[in-house]
């Protein structure tokens, strides 16, 4: 996996990076609608997506193809911040979410002529904002639409190790664009503390030529104001520009706490 990253990375200095991702369990999820006396509800997010990576990379000409499962994702993985913000007042709202990972691993050169070794280092950012209305709201189900924005950040770097011809050299590369989104999210209680829920969007065409994302998943309310949710998530993005490639699907469990006040 080390030489995979590698490579995938050094194919524009290196573009593995780990998307993630990702969308939060979103909040209008929960079964039982917390109701503040003002009208104004806030919920704080923070989940875990344990998703592997696969699609093609890519700069300056040359592309790579990855396959990453979740086990390699970890062995490679030095910090995943997820985590989403609410605020709503009545049927409107809006949301941002905020899914940040970086990796990083150290693989020996052949040979050692050009450097001993690289060290390669991926962050990956994906942000969301968007605002919502509440086209269904009932007791026991609830639909929101949505439309905003998805902004990917995507920097790498590369620092062959001295001695070698190249040993002391750092090379990075960033990318950064956003595309418009539209979607649907909803829930449907099964009794007083079990409900389903799901969310859909899509968007692109501003930078990506597609940008999508799905989940399913079954949540649980422990209070009013606490509720956990387990489900199955998969998103991707096709964007390319100026031979740089990013063309990937994500996908696999996602878990979330929601706090509702």
């Amino acid at each position: 996996m080390r030489n995979l990253i590698v490579a995938g990375l050094c194919s524009l200095f290196g573009s593995i990076g780990a998307a993630s991702a990702a969308d939060a369990v979103y909040p209008g999820a929960n079964t039982v609608e917390y109701k503040d006396p003002s009208g104004w509800t806030f919920t704080v997010s923070l989940y875990g997506w344990l998703a592997g990576l696969e699609g093609d990379v890519g700069a300056g000409g040359r592309t790579a193809h990855v396959d990453a499962t979740i086990g390699d994702i970890l062995d490679n993985l030095d910090i995943a911040v997820m985590g989403l913000a609410e605020a709503r007042y009545e049927r409107f709202g809006v949301f941002t979410d905020l899914n940040y990972v970086k990796l990083s691993t150290s693989s020996d050169t052949p040979f050692g002529i050009l450097a001993s070794s690289v060290d390669a280092t991926a962050h990956s950012l994906m942000w969301t904002a968007a605002g919502e209305y509440r086209l269904l709201d009932q007791p026991d189900a609830s639909v929101d639409a949505f439309a905003g924005f998805r902004l990917f950040s995507i920097k790498n770097e590369l620092d062959l190790n001295p001695p070698g011809l190249l040993g002391g050299l750092e090379l990075s590369q960033q990318e950064t664009w956003a595309d418009p989104i539209v979607g649907l999210k909803g829930r449907v209680s099964i009794n007083p503390q079990l409900y389903l829920t799901t969310w859909a969007l899509i968007g692109g065409g501003a930078s990506s030529d597609i940008v999508w994302d799905v989940m399913g998943g079954v949540g649980y309310q422990f209070t009013d104001t606490i509720s956990a949710v387990a489900g199955y998530r998969a998103a991707g993005v096709d964007y390319e520009n100026d031979g740089f490639v990013y063309d990937v699907i994500q996908h696999g469990p996602i878990l979330g706490a929601v706090f509702r006040f």
